[in-house]
């Protein structure tokens, strides 16, 4: 699948799955049309999953700037919602980079790992908090993959790293096989992580 597709074609990597708790989930792409559910979902994450998330601002205006410039063949949003009160609602966002950022390539270059841009991708996920331990992330995951796979992505690394402290999002990474390569300093000292898919 190329994913100059994705937009044209959302429903080809949609799926709906069922969370541990027995609610159903929609793993889609994000739409144009959802930039109020976007902005409703940044504003309710804490400060603490903000803290150790940050590929962009969480604010209104950002989820109408991303859902406005939507561009799936760049960057894939995916999104998993529920049904909350009769309003679609979501509960995760993850973002794939289809490539690498060029402070990624370079920190990477310099510990003499090549990245390819043609079959190397860039992760940022998050989960909304009353969601988080409830096995959607693994769900969203196992689909991604399988979704990058079919796209001819071959390799995953992480947005900025995770941070060092951050010991639950580290297990996570390794469920999957992610191997740190090194650290970095920025605020607070971060892995590099990378997995084959």
């Amino acid at each position: 699948m190329k994913t100059t597709e994705i937009d044209q074609n959302p429903e080809r990597i949609s799926t709906e799955v069922t969370l541990r708790s027995g609610q159903r989930a929609c793993l889609r792409p994000l739409t144009r049309a959802d930039s109020a559910i976007l902005g409703a979902y940044f504003l309710g994450l804490s400060d603490a999953t903000k803290s150790v998330y940050g590929p962009h601002p969480f604010d209104r205006a950002t989820a109408d700037q991303l859902c406005a410039e939507l561009d799936s063949a760049a960057t894939l949003r995916m999104l998993a919602t529920v049904e909350q009160n009769a309003q679609e609602r979501i509960v995760a966002y993850f973002i794939v980079l289809f490539g690498v950022d060029g402070a990624t390539r370079t920190r990477y270059e310099d510990r003499a790992i090549a990245l390819d841009q043609a079959t190397d991708c860039t992760l940022a996920p998050s989960v909304a908090d009353d969601h988080q331990n409830s096995g959607l992330g693994s769900l969203m995951m196992d689909h991604l993959v399988g979704v990058l796979r079919r796209c001819g992505y071959l390799r995953m690394v992480l947005m900025g790293g995770v941070m060092a402290e951050n010991e639950r999002a580290i297990h996570f990474y390794r469920k999957y096989d992610f191997e740190n390569v090194g650290s970095f300093l920025t605020r607070s000292n971060n892995y590099d992580m990378i997995a084959a898919l």
